[in-house]
């Protein structure tokens, strides 16, 4: 097996897209590192769906509009933002580069987009605010104690963070079979810098013969509607809910006073088998009046026409920026950002959308209708 190349100096030619990254990045990581990134849970039902769903949706091209004056700026949780394109949080960012999450953070500003720092950096969050131009917002989980989440929120509160991005649909990582066929494991030198050390889990464990899971110590430190209630209480900063694909459990998050939802499937990399999150979202937007995002499968900027035109008002982007990093660092992140922007505001000129109000279902085609 040849060792990973190092990062390009200059992007070749042919990258035009953001797909055009990938086999760039995979030659400049390791084959587990690999698996790890694009990897899904069980047999990647919904990873392969995320993407999928989106091919199966068609759009109205529709000319002759009156495009002066375009724009994709919008408001979103108190923030002016020149585009709904987000940096989605991804872990451990220098297994793919060694400048890592401030790499990520120099391409988002390269592109005034906000970015969204894992719960499990590797490069601490004081460091990458420091960095970062464009609003930085911060992920994180409800585990360990709540004295250990409490500190958290302080340090992000004092390093200048616009944002709180709670992830609830992971209490457990699901079964990432390809992962552990390539026998990934994270290398000594790459840790969660932000957390104490030894508070992340090593994984579900059980003696010979004791339930799994419902038998582990993992379960008490699962996180409840009553720990969500608890954080809405700990923070002034706005308050985002990411991994909902039920309308029930929108309007139950909007009733614990959230200011947005992440309609997420975690990249499918948790239940395998749930929809794509493209088809979560209506009936979400239907029954929500919060903001909602989309996470998961957006590849072009005609996946981000077609999110905004079923309820989103922004996207977060995770693997395509992080080809684009461990390809070429903060150069890559800007580059992959830069296409996915370009691709979105040709996609609304063809269909006739001036800005980011003019998009709704109607842009969206269906074949019942004919027209």
């Amino acid at each position: 097996m040849n060792a990973p190349l190092p990062p390009l100096t200059r992007i070749p030619a042919e990258i035009v897209a953001a797909a055009d990254y990938l086999p760039h990045a995979q030659a400049r990581v390791s084959e587990a590192t690999w698996a790890w990134l694009c990897g899904g849970t069980g047999d990647e039902q919904t990873l392969r769906d995320n993407i999928d769903a989106f091919s199966r949706i068609r759009l109205h091209a529709r000319p002759l509009a009156d495009l002066r004056d375009g724009h994709t700026t919008l408001e979103l949780l108190g923030q002016p933002l020149v585009h709904p394109i987000i940096v989605a949080p991804v872990a451990y960012q220098r297994l793919l580069h060694p400048d890592g999450e401030r790499a990520t953070a120099l391409g988002a500003s390269a592109l005034r987009a906000p970015m969204v720092l894992s719960h499990h950096a590797s490069m601490r969050l004081e460091d990458v605010a420091a960095i970062a131009q464009s609003p930085l917002w911060l992920q994180i989980y409800l585990e360990g104690d709540r004295g250990q989440t409490r500190a958290l929120l302080q340090r992000a509160q004092a390093a200048g963070v616009r944002v709180i991005v709670v992830t609830v649909d992971t209490p457990v990582a699901g079964v990432r079979n390809r992962e552990q066929r390539a026998g990934f494991m994270l290398p000594p030198q790459v840790t969660a810098v932000n957390l104490p050390e030894g508070s992340v889990s090593a994984g579900v464990t059980a003696r010979p013969g004791e339930s799994p899971v419902f038998a582990s110590e993992m379960v008490p430190r699962m996180p409840t509607w009553a720990d969500l209630e608890w954080l809405r209480g700990e923070t002034r900063l706005p308050l985002v809910v990411k991994g909902i694909l039920h309308p029930d459990d929108a309007l139950r998050a909007a009733k614990l006073g959230v200011d947005a939802i992440v309609v997420s499937n975690h990249g499918g990399r948790a239940l395998d088998g749930v929809p794509a999150s493209i088809d979560a979202l209506p009936a979400i937007a239907d029954r929500v009046a919060l903001p909602l995002l989309l996470d998961g499968g957006i590849r072009r900027g005609g996946d981000i026409l077609k999110a905004l035109a079923m309820g989103a008002r922004a996207v977060l982007v995770g693997r395509s920026c992080m080809a684009g990093l461990a390809a070429a660092g903060a150069v890559g992140v800007a580059h992959v950002l830069h296409i996915l922007r370009t691709e979105l505001e040709m996609a609304m000129v063809l269909a006739g959308c001036r800005d980011l109000s003019a998009i709704g279902r109607e842009v969206v085609w269906h074949p019942a209708s004919r027209c």
